[in-house]
């Protein structure tokens, strides 16, 4: 047994000097950190074409100083520079992507944003809420999978800049928290994960908790998880599954100071900083989006450990880049080795010329489709408003809101309101709609353009059908007189639809004006212990024109977005100016 004993000493003696003599790597020293950049844009909106006005094509640095800023051309050159000698490299998006402002982008489906994400190499992107302003399906078989709909190279599939159809993203669109009503399990992938060399990556990707009830993304069936809880159950899946090393792409933010790399603690302000305080510590990096502001912050996770937290504004204005060192052996994040900074997509580099075509084409596109005939009017549809608050345009508009309900499986409005000098927000009577032909050399008397109908109501809000009592209307009729901080009474009318009449007397205090035996709808007073089915824009009913009064509606429908609505109207023209006729001032005696 001495023997044995002894010649094993021996062997591992040997062993021992044979591993001294050799390198470090193959005496089994830790193998050297693999390095991962991360490169990620938010609140893109789909604008491709450089911006010339303060918000959208500026920033300031540190020292308050503007730089001119944003572009798909600058944008693609910047990441091209940025990735240059990174091996590991993977560029996303942290939501609102599309649902593009600019006509460019608006007036073809998004596509043109779908093909500039594509070429840039987007890897992934969350679910912005505003991905979910027409529907989850959208978003899912048109976006996701270049599903047609409606008449190819009208309403979808357009060709893109390269000469080809519509194919969708070549990207992943992910987001944990999105579901089924009453449902707990997500529509799209919660997560995903990036695999490089020997080490993976997981993104838990997630949206603002505003989407669903959100004014232009209201989806009556779809729920939103709550943040921080999603994405801790993510976190372990991910740790379970041997991925250490996660981010959370999260579609919510915040605010802190006015150094776009800067971190004013003082300033601080949105939701984001309670999820970074709560969500777990298995996670590494929070990037966040929706407020469409700019910070570099770090955060203790609740262990403890500083872990960055960035936003990268909004429109192509910065882009965000992380580097990561990830251990080898662990395959965690080494902490306290990341890096963040956010880069100023400045102009002063060359622009892409494979984006320069893009954008010059769907410009040029733009020209086209704005020319496009939609309809006829007999009359000029204007905002011009008499006495009695009514205009031409508004009761127009609240007839449209009555017909898309009338046609939307489930809503069978019996009436229509729309706001047509809201308290509060925006207007959605955007121009006037004259009769006289335009400008265009497509226009004529009469006839209604794509782009002039766009530009004359809406502002991409779906038409909602809600259930609400009799007296929330007769309350909503009340609200168009409000008195102001100064004693002043302003007066913020809303259209009614064509089939309602009704008379106030503005001799009477301020919330007693209007009778439910003077408001009549299909001939019948209003009685306000009825139940009523309206059709409204979100925005109106959620509140955010100034109208408190339909607060507590049920049974929502989602019909088409306004846009959509008013083209389809005008389709079934031609369309003859409304009658000023539907709301009369009168005194008690009368």
């Amino acid at each position: 047994m001495r023997s044995f004993r002894s010649r094993i000493a021996i062997a591992a003696g040997l062993a021992l000097a044979t591993l001294a003599a050799l390198p470090p790597a193959a005496a089994g020293a830790r193998p050297q950190p693999v390095d991962v950049q991360l490169l990620s844009y938010t609140d893109f909106h789909g604008y491709i074409t450089p911006q010339n006005n303060t918000a959208d094509g500026t920033i300031k640095d540190a020292q308050g100083n503007p730089l001119i800023v944003g572009g798909a051309a600058y944008m693609a050159t910047h990441l091209k520079n940025l990735r240059a000698g990174k091996a590991n490299t993977v560029t996303f998006s942290s939501g609102d992507s599309f649902s593009g402002w600019p006509v460019e982008v608006s007036h073809h489906a998004d596509e043109p944003t779908i093909e500039f994400m594509n070429k840039i190499g987007t890897s992934f992107t969350t679910v912005g809420n505003h991905e979910l302003d027409r529907s989850m399906e959208f978003l899912r078989d048109h976006m996701g999978k270049g599903e047609c709909f409606g008449v190819v190279g009208e309403d979808s599939c357009f060709t893109d800049s390269a000469g080809h159809p519509f194919q969708g993203a070549q990207f992943t669109i992910s987001t944990a928290n999105i579901t089924r009503k009453g449902e707990t399990e997500p529509l799209f992938k919660p997560y995903v994960i990036r695999r490089f060399g020997k080490v993976r990556v997981g993104f838990i990707n997630l949206t603002t908790p505003t989407t669903v009830n959100g004014s232009t993304s209201y989806q009556p069936s779809l729920d939103n998880l709550p943040l921080v809880e999603t994405a801790n159950k993510y976190a372990a899946e991910l740790r379970k599954r041997g991925v250490k090393a996660i981010i959370a792409n999260v579609h919510e933010g915040g605010a802190a100071g006015n150094d776009f790399n800067g971190c004013n603690d003082a300033a601080k302000s949105g939701p984001i900083w309670d999820f970074a305080k709560n969500a777990s510590p298995d996670i590494d990096a929070i990037v966040t989006g929706h407020w469409h502001w700019f910070f570099s912050c770090s955060v203790p996770d609740p262990a403890g450990n500083p872990r960055p937290v960035v936003e990268a504004a909004n429109h192509g204005r910065l882009i965000n880049e992380i580097n990561l060192k990830i251990d080898g052996r662990t395959k965690d994040v080494i902490r306290e080795s990341i890096t963040s900074v956010n880069h100023p997509v400045t102009r002063d580099v060359p622009a892409d010329p494979e984006m320069v075509k893009l954008v010059d084409y769907w410009n040029a596109k733009e020209k086209e489709t704005y020319a496009r005939p939609v309809g006829t009017i007999t009359g000029d549809l204007t905002r011009t408003r008499d006495a009695d608050g009514e205009s031409t345009l508004g009761n127009l508009a609240a007839d449209v809101a009555y017909a898309d309900s009338r046609q939307t499986q489930g809503g069978g409005a019996d009436l229509a309101m729309v706001a047509v000098a809201p308290v509060k927000g925006s207007n959605s009577l955007r121009g006037d709609l004259l009769y006289a032909k335009g400008a265009n050399p497509a226009d004529a008397d009469g006839k209604v353009l794509f782009g002039e109908a766009w530009a004359t109501w809406g502002y991409a809000n779906p038409v909602l059908t809600v259930s609400v009592k009799g007296s929330q209307i007769e309350q909503a009729l009340e609200q168009q007189w409000q008195t102001q901080a100064n004693g002043s009474v302003r007066f913020a009318p809303l259209a009614v639809s064509g089939n309602v009449r009704f008379r106030y007397d503005t001799t009477k205090p301020v919330g007693d004006r209007v009778l439910p035996e003077n408001v009549l709808i299909n001939g019948q007073p209003l009685d306000p212990d009825r139940s009523y089915r309206l059709a409204a824009l979100a925005y109106t009913l959620l509140g955010a024109d100034g109208y408190a009064a339909f607060a507590g509606f049920t049974d929502a429908v989602r019909g088409q977005r306004d846009y959509e609505a008013f083209r389809t109207f005008l389709r079934n023209g031609p369309v003859t100016p409304p009658a000023l006729d539907r709301a009369v001032a009168v005194n008690t005696a009368g």
